[in-house]
């Protein structure tokens, strides 16, 4: 059995710094890296991209709101069009900065809120893959697992991978349990690898309101900016190979 590790880099801005990319980018092997949307800036890009491409690590770009006060986890009223547009022009940014460090994006994977509104709106869903659909180069799409962003990748033909959160709570209907709520956010490194464990082994995730939902997952996302976040991607890298897991990035590098 094998499964992708994911974490959300590049989430500086000039010289302030987001968690520790370096030693994630040892870890996981796939970036999702802001791209001058909620956090991030050409300087930054590079950096982070050039660490990932030292380490042969899958590059995906990571556009949302471009509110870097909220961190892009809250909505700003947008036309779907100019939601799509938007993921296409921080993409796009990504792509020409990657070309610098020898890289390429192989994936787009929405940040925050803009991810959750694609989740359950199909016209933002069908805007955002339509935008990824046009940019050059052929990237996929990475998704939370069993949303409507699924579904609009899928019906235009488009490669999309399903995404599954370690570090998240779950509500029955399959969607991550609110920021703003004190069991969110998962911290416990051995509740966390325990779960996933489960979950590869049944495909059901434990929610906080009621029986397992059924989900499909070709990678696992872990937070960059979750504090001990980097223990807990190393703890749960060591479980899952202990346990038989290979680690493997669902597209390849370049």
């Amino acid at each position: 059995m094998g499964i992708d590790l994911n974490s959300d880099l590049g989430e500086g801005f000039g010289p302030w710094r987001m968690g520790d990319d370096a030693a994630m980018l040892d870890i996981v092997s796939s970036a999702n890296i802001a791209c001058g949307g909620h956090a991030g800036d050409p300087d930054t890009m590079l950096e982070t991209l050039r660490l990932a491409v030292a380490r042969g690590v899958t590059i995906g770009a990571h556009p949302g709101y471009a509110d870097p006060l909220g961190f892009g986890r809250r909505i700003i009223p947008m036309a779907a069009e100019s939601i799509g547009a938007m993921v296409a022009a921080q993409t796009g940014a990504l792509q020409g900065v990657a070309a610098l460090a020898g890289g390429r994006v192989a994936y787009v994977k929405p940040h925050g809120a803009t991810a959750n509104l694609a989740a359950d709106d199909d016209d933002v869903a069908q805007a955002i893959a339509r935008a990824v659909a046009a940019l050059p180069g052929g990237p996929g799409l990475l998704a939370i697992s069993g949303t409507a962003l699924e579904i609009a990748a899928r019906r235009l033909g488009i490669p999309v991978w399903s995404e599954i959160f370690a570090d998240r709570a779950y509500l029955a209907n399959g969607r991550l349990v609110p920021r703003n709520r004190p069991d969110a956010v998962l911290h416990d490194p051995d509740a966390v690898a325990d779960r996933l464990l489960r979950f590869l082994e049944t495909g059901l995730m434990p929610v906080v309101d009621g029986p397992p939902v059924a989900l499909a997952a070709q990678s696992v996302c872990i937070h960059g900016d979750t504090p001990g976040a980097v223990r807990m991607a190393a703890q749960l890298r060591q479980r899952l190979e202990q346990d038989g897991v290979s680690i493997a990035p669902f597209a390849a590098p370049a």
